[in-house]
This record gives C-alpha cells, sequence and structure tokens, in this order.
C-alpha cells in the first residue's frame, strides 16, 4: 500500500469516511470553485518562478472552470475570484520576499519514506526555496480569510507541515497564505519543526496504518450542535443510507463495487 497525509488525515478524521473514499471507492465531485480556484493558483504560482506570465496562465487554468455549474461561497463568483486571483500575483511578485531556484526541480516534489512491510508513505511538497533568503520547506495556501499568528508557535502544530518536515528532514516550514478578501493579503508564516515532532508524526504513521490493515473502520459520528461536522462531510449520504445525497456529491472509481469482501471481515 502507499500512504500519504490525506489518507492519514482522513482516517483520523473517520475511519468510515476512509473507507468509502479508499476502499469502496467514492470521491467528492470537483465542484467547490475554492477548491478549483487553488490548483489554478498553484499553477500559477510555478509560472512566476519559471519566468512564465503568472496572469496568462492563471487566467488559462480558471477560465476552464466558468462554465462549469460550481457551488461559490457566499459574495464569490468567477470574476471576482478572478480579480482577486491577479492582485494576489501581484502582490506576491511585488514582495519578492520567496525565491525558488531550479523550479523544475524544486517545485512539485514527489518524496517517498518506505515503511514497516511493503508499505510507502509518499509526500508532494508544494516547493523548497528561500523565505527572506533563509531555506526552508514552503507550502501554498488560499484561503477567503487570515490564518491566526497568536500564539507564538502556533504554525508549529500544524500536522500536515508536521508529516512534510518529517518526510523530508527538513526543521524549517513556511506557509505563504493568499488570503482572498476585499483588500487581498499575503501572509508569510514562518516555524521550526523539532525532531520530537518528527519522531511522533512517525509513531502516529505507523499506529494509524495498523489499524487501517486490521480493517477499523468504526464512524466517528460528529453530531454535536452547533458545529456539525458530519453535517458538511460529502460521504454522508452513505452513512445515511440515502443514496440521491450520495451521487449528488460524489463519484465511484470504476470497479469499486466489487469490494463486497470488506464486508465479510471479522472486525
Amino acid at each position: 500500500m502507499i500512504y500519504s497525509y490525506t489518507q492519514i488525515s482522513q482516517y483520523l478524521t473517520c475511519p468510515r469516511r476512509y473507507r468509502h473514499r479508499y476502499l469502496d471507492g467514492w470521491k467528492e465531485k470537483d465542484t467547490r470553485a475554492a477548491m478549483l480556484f487553488g490548483r489554478a493558483f498553484e499553477r500559477a504560482l510555478g509560472a512566476v518562478f519559471r519566468r512564465e506570465d503568472p496572469g496568462a496562465v492563471f487566467f488559462d487554468e480558471w477560465s476552464g472552470c466558468h462554465d462549469q455549474t460550481l457551488h461559490y461561497s457566499t459574495r464569490d463568483s468567477w470574476d471576482r475570484m478572478f480579480r482577486q486571483g491577479i492582485m494576489l500575483l501581484t502582490r506576491f511578485c511585488q514582495d519578492n520576499r520567496v525565491q525558488v531556484l531550479q523550479p523544475r526541480r524544486n517545485l512539485q516534489i514527489k518524496f517517498t519514506r518506505p515503511l514497516d512491510g511493503q508499505n510507502d508513505f509518499v509526500a508532494h511538497i508544494d516547493a523548497i526555496g528561500k523565505l527572506d533568503g533563509r531555506r526552508c520547506l514552503l507550502e501554498w495556501k488560499t484561503s477567503s480569510s487570515r490564518y491566526p499568528e497568536e500564539p507564538e508557535g502556533l504554525l508549529s502544530l500544524d500536522p500536515q507541515l508536521v508529516c512534510y518536515s518529517w518526510i523530508t528532514g527538513i526543521a524549517d516550514v513556511a506557509q505563504i497564505v493568499f488570503v482572498r478578501k476585499r483588500l487581498v493579503e499575503v501572509q508569510y508564516l514562518r516555524t521550526t519543526i523539532s525532531e520530537e515532532q518528527r519522531q511522533e508524526f512517525g509513531r502516529l504513521v505507523t499506529g494509524t496504518i495498523r489499524r487501517i490493515e486490521s480493517a477499523d473502520f468504526l464512524p466517528h459520528s460528529g453530531i454535536r450542535f452547533p458545529q456539525n461536522p458530519c453535517n458538511t462531510c460529502p460521504y454522508v449520504g452513505l452513512c445515511l443510507g440515502k443514496q440521491e445525497m450520495a451521487d449528488a456529491a460524489l463519484v465511484r472509481r470504476p470497479g469499486a463495487e466489487n469490494l463486497g469482501w470488506i464486508d465479510e471481515l471479522n472486525y
């Protein structure tokens, strides 16, 4: 098996959701405008470091979503998000705080780490470069609101950054957050991941994989008012046995219906 941060995170959030996605073959439909915007914007960032025209790349990528039926958040639209993307790219270039040398080598880098048995852990890192002249691992984020900066050291608890530090061995990490709001903003957040944190994450990966391979897929119900994680989960239709809800939010990979043997396992 090949595991990733997304898989481990999905399992820890809800084992039943993990089963729906990775074993039963269901996958969320690409209908969220924010998610597709992030993909288009990331490709435009790559153009910045390759000395190409990032505005043109972003326009080409985002134009492909123009005629799709997407779910936009309140006040968002294709035009508004396009303008925000261009302003964020302009601000980022003007700041000139991030360097990525040899972009074809140091952007979207694949790291593989062997685990116990025949398993591997795979991660795709956005970039390795410099922030304000200091070498670090770089992670791009797009958001409609600012990331919190207090208390000091909060970023070091981000599990995705801990994961990426663990697989690369790079202690210095940074998140570059592109904030889509009326007055756009780029946040440059840096932290250091300790060796103890990396070792703890390695043990977490080992323990989680052990539970996955033992077919432990009990659900973690998230219904707790006023916060309802289950209510926003794209797989809730499957848990409720409402196929029409599942079909509206999910697609299933071909051949996944042949995995009925999973139901015969002894939990």
